[in-house]
C-alpha cells in the first residue's frame, strides 16, 4: 500500500523592504509612532535597519500608498491621521446599488441593539454624561426648530452608546454609517411627531443603560430602530428621497 505524505507549500522569503515596512507598521499600530509624529530621516533608517537606501524607500512608498504615512516635504514623512476604511467601502456599495436603506437598517439593528446591551454592562459615568448631553441638545434643537442641531445631537447619542460599548470596531462601524444615517434622519424629521417619539425613545434607552439592564437596553434600541425604519419607508413610499439640509420651516 502506497504511503501518503502531507502536501507542503513553498515558503516565501520576505523582501527586506517588506520587513522594514512591517516593523514601522508595528510601531504605528502600537502607538509608539502617533499621528503627526515624524519618521526618522531616510539616512537614519538605513543605519537602524542596516539596509540599503532603495529598500528603505520602497518600504516608505508601501506605507504611503496605504495611507499610513504622508510626505511632509524634502523627502521626509510623518504618520498620517488614522482613516476609517469602512466609510468609502459603504459609500461604494451604495453607489453600485449593492446596498439599500433597508439593508442599512438591518445592519443598524444587528449592530446597535447589541451595542446598547454592551453599553449597559460597561458604561462609565463619562459615557452617561455624553448621552445626557446629547438628549439635552436634541430637546433644545426640537424646541428651536433646528433640524441640523437635532439630528447632530441624535447621532451624538448613538455614537456615545457605541463608545460606551467598549468595542472599537462597533465605534468605527457607527462612524462609517454616520453620513448615511444623517441623510435619512434629515427627511423623517419632517414627519409629524417623529422627532418627539425619537427623543422619548432615546430617554428609554438611556434609562436602561443607566440601570445596567442589558436585555432591556437591547429591546429598547431595537424598538427604536424598527420605528425609525418604518418612518424611512413612509418617506420613500411618498416618493421623497432622503435629503441633506432639510428643516421644519
Amino acid at each position: 500500500m502506497a504511503e501518503t505524505f502531507p502536501t507542503y507549500e513553498p515558503i516565501e522569503r520576505q523582501k527586506v523592504y517588506e520587513l522594514i515596512a512591517e516593523n514601522l507598521l508595528a510601531q504605528i499600530a502600537g502607538r509608539r509612532l502617533k499621528p503627526g509624529d515624524a519618521l526618522p530621516p531616510e539616512r537614519e533608517l538605513t543605519q537602524r535597519y542596516q539596509a540599503g537606501r532603495s529598500s528603505v524607500r520602497e518600504a516608505l512608498r508601501m506605507l504611503e500608498s496605504k495611507g499610513l504615512i504622508e510626505s511632509v516635504g524634502n523627502g521626509s514623512f510623518a504618520v498620517a491621521n488614522f482613516r476609517n476604511p469602512l466609510n468609502n467601502s459603504l459609500k461604494l456599495l451604495l453607489s453600485l446599488d449593492e446596498a439599500n436603506m433597508r439593508e442599512i437598517y438591518e445592519l443598524r439593528r444587528i449592530l446597535e441593539a447589541e451595542a446598547a446591551a454592551l453599553a449597559a454592562e460597561r458604561r462609565s459615568g463619562a459615557d452617561i454624561e455624553e448621552m445626557d448631553a446629547a438628549i439635552a441638545d436634541m430637546a433644545a434643537g426640537l424646541e428651536s426648530g433646528s433640524a441640523d442641531a437635532y439630528i447632530d445631537a441624535d447621532l451624538h447619542f448613538h455614537l456615545a452608546i457605541a463608545q460606551a460599548s467598549g468595542n472599537r470596531l462597533v465605534l468605527h462601524s457607527m462612524h462609517a454609517l454616520r453620513d448615511l444615517i444623517r441623510r435619512a434622519l434629515m427627511s423623517i424629521y419632517l414627519i409629524p411627531s417623529s422627532p418627539e417619539r425619537s427623543l422619548e425613545q432615546h430617554r428609554l434607552i438611556r434609562a436602561a443603560i443607566v440601570a445596567q439592564d442589558a436585555e432591556r437596553a437591547r429591546d429598547e434600541m431595537r424598538a427604536h430602530l424598527v420605528r425609525v425604519e418604518a418612518d424611512v419607508h413612509q418617506i420613500v413610499a411618498q416618493g421623497i428621497e432622503p435629503v441633506d439640509g432639510a428643516g421644519r420651516g
